[in-house]
């Protein structure tokens, strides 16, 4: 491709934002024409308004490059990736959409508005289709489309295979997630050294609710929410990087052990037959070793945005259990939005 996508980035400065910048430094289809921030940021340097907190080339390359204010007016561009809080996102989004933009966004603002694509590329592809009810019923040009909860991001690319080739009724799921999830600084180093927290804000009900949304059928007038019941229970532990899931499944129809590993090791979903940049070449990798996968040794694989499965073994009340690990920063963040953006332009929903 000899024209890049000019893209903006909304909240640049924060460590989500960096994360978009670091990947959309050398990325083959975008290029950055905006960095946005609030208004005390707007007019400095990326560089003296952002504390880098990233491994890899500082700011991405874009130290020099100055900030705008998050607005349409002044950081329009094709494409919008946003990092923002929820309160802004509900605000500003839909003003870029409106303007013609095409938001990816990692806010949880919009992600059960039955209008809206909660998309995670190889979990439900078709759901773009939302794109043209909600271009239809808003009158706009652009359009909203998120990824979802990090949590439940991980926990859908491991339930997916087993859906498409079983179906999937209830599931059972006990995270222990990354103090990363909850921004910088995080959690207080007294509260979270040696300790477990048995309690993330929000966090069991977006898991809950997003699930049943992205494994829905979508049937052309919007999505039928997948007919299956979700617990979760949320932890936060002393974890840099990476959410590992304790997930027990009740199957249609009580698959072997067997089949259920063939189906995470068959799975080759929509982005990988496109060939999609950011998305990995294996989405989910199936470990063998009975202490696997680990946050240490595996979550950094494939940059981050491939899934693990490990400890495949019965379950004795719902028939199926098995550990998971994925990079809630990467897959469940920048990464994810990123690669949806990948798939909107492979769909020729990117103008």
């Amino acid at each position: 491709m000899t024209t890049k996508i000019p893209v903006t980035v909304l909240g640049a400065t924060g460590v989500v934002g960096q994360r978009f910048v670091r990947r959309l430094a050398n990325h083959p289809l975008f290029r950055v024409e905006h960095l946005a921030a609030s208004e005390r940021s707007s007019g400095k340097r990326y560089r003296d308004a952002c504390a880098w907190r990233l491994d890899g080339e500082a700011y991405g390359g874009l130290g020099d490059q100055v900030l705008v204010d998050g607005t349409p007016e002044f950081a329009l561009s094709p494409v919008v990736f946003s990092a923002l809080d929820t309160a802004p996102a509900l605000e500003l989004e839909p003003e870029f959409a409106k303007a013609g933009a095409m938001v990816f966004s990692n806010a949880a603002a919009f992600r059960m508005s039955p209008e809206v694509p909660l998309l995670v590329p190889e979990v439900n592809a078709d759901h773009l289709g939302l794109l043209d009810l909600q271009r239809h019923h808003h009158g706009w040009k652009g359009g909203i489309v998120t990824n979802a909860n990090c949590t439940a991001t991980v926990l859908v690319m491991a339930l997916a295979p087993l859906h498409e080739a079983f179906g999937v009724e209830a599931v059972l799921m006990t995270s222990m997630q990354a103090i990363s999830g909850a921004g910088y600084p995080g959690v207080a180093s007294l509260d979270i050294l040696g300790n477990v927290i048995p309690f993330i804000r929000n966090e069991e009900p977006k898991v809950e609710e997003e699930t049943p949304k992205m494994l829905g059928r979508f049937t052309g007038q919007g999505v039928e929410l997948a007919p299956m019941t979700v617990s979760a229970l949320c932890h936060r532990v002393p974890v840099i990087e990476g959410h590992t899931e304790a997930v027990s499944v009740r199957l249609k129809g009580n698959p072997s052990l067997e089949a259920v590993r063939e189906a995470f090791l068959n799975w080759k979903p929509e982005p990988q037959r496109l060939g999609l940049f950011s998305a990995p070449a294996v989405p989910i990798h199936v470990h063998t070793l009975e202490d696997r996968p680990q946050v240490r040794r595996d979550v950094e694989r494939d940059e981050g945005m491939s899934v693990h499965v490990g400890r495949i073994r019965v379950c004795p009340i719902l028939g199926i259990k098995f550990a998971l690990l994925g990079h809630n920063t990467e897959r469940g963040a920048a990464g994810g939005s990123i690669l949806n953006a990948e798939l909107a332009h492979a769909k020729g929903y990117l103008r």
